[in-house]
């Protein structure tokens, strides 16, 4: 039980928009603005050890994060643990780079997609890119410079999808401006 006003929240029934996976994760605070772009969007946090922080219950109320029960955030092992976990379709993973890839605009991105991040220090294992080369987003950048922050990269990404998907009327709008199914 959450302790000093962090009740447990039942998590709606619903399929998350995109599942947010992050790859060996590294900084707190980057993890923490995730998981908040996550509950404001419908999407899944994924956490795919190892991880850079700590995330038991004690860590999580010292650091403030009163949403976090809320996210339903889901932690895995390492790579296949997360693919064999279910709920991903592994056709329909997109992984992001600052070294190569498609225009985050031209991927064809589509509600239960999971979009894919590496740790702050290094990205995600160059392997990893190569082996998946056709699936491999980017956000363009000014000639020289090294990358963004990855949680500004995160809902970068996660905002062009639901653009798509709104465009194509898979999600639309309330007159208040929050997002249902289509």
């Amino acid at each position: 039980m959450w302790a000093r006003g962090y009740a447990r929240v039942a998590m709606p029934a619903r399929a998350p928009l995109f599942h947010v996976v992050m790859h060996e994760p590294e900084i707190p605070n980057n993890t923490g603005n995730i998981g908040r772009t996550c509950i404001a969007t419908g999407c899944t946090l994924h956490l795919v050890r190892p991880l850079g922080f700590d995330t038991s219950e004690k860590a999580l109320r010292r650091a403030g994060l009163d949403y976090w029960p809320r996210l339903g955030v889901r932690e895995h092992d390492d790579w296949s643990a997360l693919l064999s976990s279910g709920g991903i379709d592994p056709s329909r993973v997109w992984f992001t780079s600052g070294l190569f890839g498609v225009p985050v605009w031209e991927a064809d991105l589509r509600p239960g997609d999971a979009l894919v991040f590496g740790k702050e220090t290094a990205g995600l294992p160059r392997e990893m890119l190569e082996a998946h080369r056709d699936r491999v987003i980017t956000l363009p950048m000014a000639p020289g410079e090294r990358g963004l922050n990855v949680a500004t990269a995160v809902c970068a990404v996660v905002y062009e999808g639901i653009r798509q998907c709104v465009g194509r009327g898979e999600i639309t709008l309330t007159p208040d401006q929050r997002l249902t199914p289509g």
